[in-house]
């Protein structure tokens, strides 16, 4: 039995396997994707913070949500890339595969908290537009994130700890491209159904809790934008909400489908798959769904560039 010293024990993670051609293709095209997602997460971020025409909660909460893409994608991704690239199996120290677990949880689930508070903004924009201001004003926002992010770490601290207290006898090399709890489970010697169970039950509270306040706020936008006489009037008021409901049902997607279910350490395959959706997939595409469908960002972005041509032309 390998007892668990943070010193001693280590963790082997597989990544993916193939020739190297194989893994160098996939080098080219994860190395790609990260540095698209980093460039254009950091881009709405600078911009969100820098043109005093984003500085409205919307826009607050989506640098927030680029924030958190940037760091699911940055504690996964690059320890993948540098497995991709050797020929033996990555290692990962305890300290390590600890920390990856605990942040990559802690983020998601202060981004699902996140995606809550965001189609309640949507909701009081779309239904009640005239005390919007006054609801959402800055000190409600901040609050609100604030008490996202705080949550996020503190309900990720005991699953974490919990399973880095398992003993691991059978083995140390976790068939997955990162640190995943069901396959670390897997590796237990000691029976873990309890333990499974109450993963499962914090993960019904965790999705559903933040999924409950996006459905109620969906189905009031719903039901007021259907009584809009104007057909424009319709298109403008859904376009407000187009990207973040595109959003939701990629992440809610991909992640009920990874952690609502009872038995964790069910298919490797199934988990590698699902989990390169929520990071790498998703963040990917977060640039993409919240500025092609928003002039007001567009509009900042070209002024953006057109004041670097101007300065870059001028020197």
């Amino acid at each position: 039995m390998v007892g668990n010293h943070s010193g001693v024990i280590k963790f082997y993670i597989e990544g993916f396997s193939g020739s190297p051609e194989f893994r160098h293709t996939l080098f080219a095209i994860f190395f790609f994707s990260f540095f698209v997602t980093i460039m254009g997460n950091v881009i709405i971020i600078v911009i969100v913070c820098a043109d005093h025409r984003l500085h409205s909660p919307m826009y607050f909460f989506l640098g927030h949500l680029s924030c958190l893409d940037v760091l699911i994608t940055s504690t996964l991704i690059p320890p993948m890339l540098g497995g991709l690239l050797m020929s033996e199996l990555l290692t990962m120290s305890f300290s390590a595969c600890f920390t990856q677990l605990f942040l990559y949880l802690s983020f998601g689930t202060t981004e699902l908290a996140l995606l809550g508070i965001m189609a309640v903004d949507r909701y009081v924009a779309v239904c009640n537009p005239l005390r919007y201001n006054i609801i959402m004003n800055n000190q409600v926002c901040i609050s609100v994130v604030t008490l996202a992010w705080v949550l996020g770490f503190l309900i990720e601290i005991w699953p974490v700890y919990a399973t880095f207290q398992l003993p691991f006898c059978r083995s140390t090399v976790v068939n997955h491209f990162y640190c995943d709890r069901g396959l670390l489970l897997k590796l237990s010697c000691e029976d873990t159904a309890f333990l499974e169970f109450i993963l499962f039950l914090m993960a019904v509270v965790i999705l559903f809790g933040s999924l409950l306040p996006t459905l109620i706020s969906y189905t009031y936008i719903i039901s007021t934008i259907l009584k809009i006489s104007s057909a424009s009037g319709r298109r403008k008021a859904f376009s407000t909400c187009a990207s973040h409901f595109t959003f939701v049902i990629i992440g809610y997607g991909t992640c009920l489908f990874l952690y609502v279910k009872p038995k964790q350490t069910q298919a490797a395959e199934y988990n590698r798959i699902v989990s390169l959706m929520i990071s790498v997939v998703t963040p990917f595409l977060t640039p993409f769904i919240f500025t092609l469908r928003n002039d007001k960002v567009k509009e900042v972005l070209r002024d953006g560039m057109k004041h670097c041509y101007h300065l870059f032309k001028g020197s």
